[in-house]
């Protein structure tokens, strides 16, 4: 008799949850858990997850190869972040070589300055003699030249460093993302194992 019982409760179920998907299996959304941005996806596994209700509560059964799945796509999402970061990271450490070497003919570009401004009357430049006003005039549109690229520079060092920040930002909450739905995948299996306990010892208590 129990296991007549047994056999009931779990045929039943199999219906139900047959019913279920070909209910979800209908086209809601264009979601799919092969495309699309990982909020799509997890989208996708809720809304195709078997749905039932017991105790007053609704319950969600994911399959275990769609969470399999989905941890694969969110692993593939953040390795792409990770590369982005290292390309980023390498590239704000170009720029801060090239700014070091501008600071570098910079600063050599001022002893020169100064040493010719001393020289006073002994004004020459490439072999050209010409007045120290010109001369000075010629020196100070090269310094500005050189500071436009070393402010240039120094934006771009700065906008890349954005860049940088932001997709650490990025990466932090893609985890916390994952880690928040893992948990809710996880507690949500635990209740329908319960659930599906509970529903047995019932039967065998008959």
């Amino acid at each position: 008799m129990k296991y007549a019982n047994c056999l009931f409760v779990f045929t039943l179920a199999f219906f139900c949850s047959t019913y279920n998907f070909a209910q979800n299996d209908e086209p809601k959304e264009k979601l799919s858990l092969n495309s699309g941005t990982i909020d799509n996806q997890f989208d996708y596994v809720i809304q195709k997850s078997y749905t039932y209700k017991g105790n007053g509560k609704v319950y969600k059964n994911v399959e275990y190869h769609w969470l399999t799945q989905l941890k694969a796509h969110t692993l593939d999402s953040l390795k792409a972040i990770h590369k982005d970061l290292a390309d980023t990271q390498l590239n704000v450490k170009n720029q801060a070589k090239e700014i070091a070497d501008l600071k570098s003919k910079l600063s050599n570009t001022e002893s020169d300055l100064e040493k010719t401004n001393n020289e006073k009357n002994n004004m020459a430049l490439f072999g050209l003699q010409m007045s120290k006003t010109n001369y000075n005039i010629l020196m100070w549109a090269i310094i500005a030249c050189l500071l436009a690229f070393l402010l240039f520079f120094i934006y771009k060092f700065k906008n890349s460093n954005a860049i940088t920040k932001a997709a650490k930002h990025s990466l932090t909450e893609i985890e916390e993302e994952f880690e928040e739905h893992r948990k809710t995948a996880l507690e949500r299996e635990q209740k329908v194992r319960r659930q599906l306990q509970d529903e047995i010892n019932k039967q065998k208590g008959v």
